[in-house]
């Protein structure tokens, strides 16, 4: 089973494009879903045991918690200590299940893909880019997003051209939504060929 880790800066299409491996049949893991299920889940008793006061009706509140953790590099540590190894997890139980139903090909979306060493458990990866003009226009329309709010994520992302450079497959979004299918189905192609 060929393992694919696909990943994007912010605006770059990531999420429509893990969409269209869904619909093409492919197993897709959302590793964002799975931290918020956790968050709701298994997560929640051991993150208030450790940050106080940020568990509300059982699910993790992310505003009472962001406090604890932003800029707190230590407490940072104690929260992935908690919530990584339960999304590992949940990874290989989506692994076990995939294999079971004898799929060939599975992806895993992780915006922090090559920021969390991610690229090390996968067998390829697939970055999805858009030129930085294109990128800039999508990220500023969306509701609530500032200019500084866009540019402080940004810096917490490794940048585009670095991504680029260590993509075994590029899907850029910026030439439409077909363009984008058919970039998909070249690496499904391609990946077929590999397994």
């Amino acid at each position: 089973m060929i393992k694919l880790g696909l990943t994007g800066s912010i605006g770059m299409g990531k999420s429509t494009t893990a969409k269209m491996f869904a619909e093409l049949g492919v197993p897709v893991h959302d590793s964002d879903a799975t931290v918020h299920a956790l968050y709701s889940g298994r997560a929640a008793p051991l993150i208030e045991a450790a940050f106080p006061g940020t568990v509300v009706d059982g699910t993790v509140d992310r505003t009472l918690l962001s406090p604890h953790v932003l800029g707190k590099p230590e407490a940072m540590k104690r929260l992935e200590a908690i919530v990584h190894p339960l999304v590992r997890e949940e990874e290989l139980a989506f692994f076990e299940k995939a294999k079971a139903d004898r799929h060939r090909v599975v992806v895993l979306d992780i915006p922090l893909l090559f920021e969390t060493g991610g690229d090390k458990r996968v067998d390829g990866v697939v970055v999805v880019t858009a030129d930085a003009d294109v990128q800039r226009a999508r990220v500023l329309d969306r509701p609530g997003m500032t200019e500084d709010r866009f540019n402080a994520i940004l810096s917490k992302q490794m940048p585009d051209a670095e991504k680029r450079k260590r993509a075994h497959f590029l899907i850029d979004t910026g030439f439409g939504m077909d363009a984008a299918r058919r970039s998909v189905l070249a690496v499904l192609k391609a990946s077929a060929a590999i397994g």
